[in-house]
């Protein structure tokens, strides 16, 4: 028998609670970037994708072998 046989009683089900009003935003959109402004976001993507992250050098000794 599949989920969708089965016959549900929708009185007993739990009613949905109501949206959040942080959910809806009230107010002025934000406003668009200017050209200028997109023209450094990419520049600042492109630099971030080619460069690599330095990696911290890991310790040599465990902790078991610095006490």
């Amino acid at each position: 028998m599949s989920s969708t046989d089965r016959s549900v009683d929708h009185a007993l089900a739990y009613p949905e609670p109501p949206a959040s009003p942080l959910w809806h935003r009230h107010g002025a959109k934000a406003r668009p970037l200017t050209p200028e402004q997109q023209r450094r976001n990419r520049e600042l993507l492109d630099i971030a994708q080619r460069t690599t992250r330095p990696r911290s050098p890991r310790p040599t000794e465990t902790l078991a072998e610095a006490s």
